[in-house]
């Protein structure tokens, strides 16, 4: 019996989390998947994931969630990682960061295993270890409790998510690029099953710059002044995959979804 994996590109703010709840049913009525799985790298204030969204995104279904370059950038979160089983940091950082970079989920009888890494390429603050290493050990240790293995890829360049993709073909299940807030229109299955996609995309506004007010960004450009934006509203949308892989771990389809969410209201959803 295939399960079903729906798998939300990265969550970009307060609107991003709002379109998580705005959307929810219609993935439930569309997929009935038995994992949802987010990116929430950019959920708090566009950078980072603090501990309300964290737990808030849990009571909405989430049952796992991906992190990338800004893992650490919510000092509530570095310290709440070790209780909070549910959300990944990159499996490849040194060894000791605080939180975990895979979990087993298991549930109604099925079972996978999500794995977070982070790319190389793009992130001066960050330093991670090879994720082609990474995901050759992974992978083989993993696949011996299950035979599907999900794997987030964040990764700044689509040369490198590109080319892991491939290294990873044959060795895990699906393996989703996330980073460039951007859907890419290449969600295929690789020549020995396993479901790839350079890019999920984003959940949050498309009537903005990577989820962030378009004004402000335009005039960074224009003015070479670093600008802090706010988080933009206007036309949410959920974007993300959904994977259907087989009892042997074979992913058999990818299908890429984007669904409007609601305009964004005082939901009781913080900013943190």
């Amino acid at each position: 019996m295939a399960t079903t994996i729906v798998f939300f590109g990265e969550i970009v703010g307060k609107t991003g989390v709002f379109t998580i709840k705005s959307v929810m049913p219609e993935i439930q009525r569309r997929y009935n998947p038995d994992f949802v799985l987010a990116n929430a790298d950019s959920a708090t204030g566009g950078a980072g994931l603090g501990v309300q969204h964290a737990v808030y995104l849990r009571k909405l279904g989430v049952d796992c969630i991906a992190m990338g370059e800004a893992s650490y950038y919510k000092p509530d979160m570095t310290e709440f990682y070790p209780k909070a089983g549910w959300v990944l940091r990159p499996a490849n950082l040194p060894e000791g960061d605080p939180g975990r970079g895979w979990r087993t989920l298991q549930k109604n009888g099925k079972k996978i295993a999500f794995v977070d890494l982070l790319g190389q390429s793009g992130f001066s603050r960050v330093h991670a270890d090879n994720p082609f290493l990474a995901i050759d050990q992974l992978s083989h240790f993993l696949r011996r409790d299950t035979a599907c293995v999900i794997v987030d890829f964040h990764a700044a360049t689509t040369a490198e998510k590109l080319s892991l993709a491939r290294h990873a073909d044959g060795k895990v299940s699906a393996i989703f690029g996330t980073g460039g807030k951007v859907p890419t229109a290449d969600a295929r299955i690789l020549p020995k099953g396993t479901a790839a996609i350079t890019d999920v995309g984003r959940t949050g506004s498309i009537l903005s710059v990577g989820g962030f007010d378009p004004d402000s960004k335009v005039r960074e450009f224009l003015t070479g002044v670093p600008s802090w934006s706010k988080d933009a509203t206007a036309q949410p949308e959920a974007q993300g995959v959904c994977v259907f892989v087989d009892d042997s771990g074979i992913a058999t389809s990818i299908e890429s979804f984007r669904i409007p969410g609601k305009e964004i209201h005082d939901e009781g959803i913080s900013d943190s």
